[in-house]
């Protein structure tokens, strides 16, 4: 199983994203576990410097942007 984490602060930007790959698992039919996390000291961890952020298995993915859904279906 996949393991997705959204890294943001708790905005709006970050829980469209936490929205946006909600919607591209559902669409793709995956099984994914999904995190949220907002805590500094481990979004710090992963080198982001600008939120929100996309890490697929440990790998970032994306920061500082909202994927749409279908941008992140071609990552998954």
């Amino acid at each position: 199983m996949m393991n997705i984490k959204v890294l943001g602060g708790g905005c709006c930007k970050c829980e469209t994203l936490l929205a946006n790959v909600k919607a591209a698992i559902a669409n793709k039919g995956l099984e994914a576990d999904v995190e949220y996390i907002t805590d500094f000291a481990v979004i710090g961890s992963y080198g982001i410097m600008s939120t929100p952020a996309l890490v697929v298995d440990e790998k970032v993915v994306s920061m500082g942007k909202v994927l749409k859904s279908s941008e992140i279906e071609k990552i998954l």
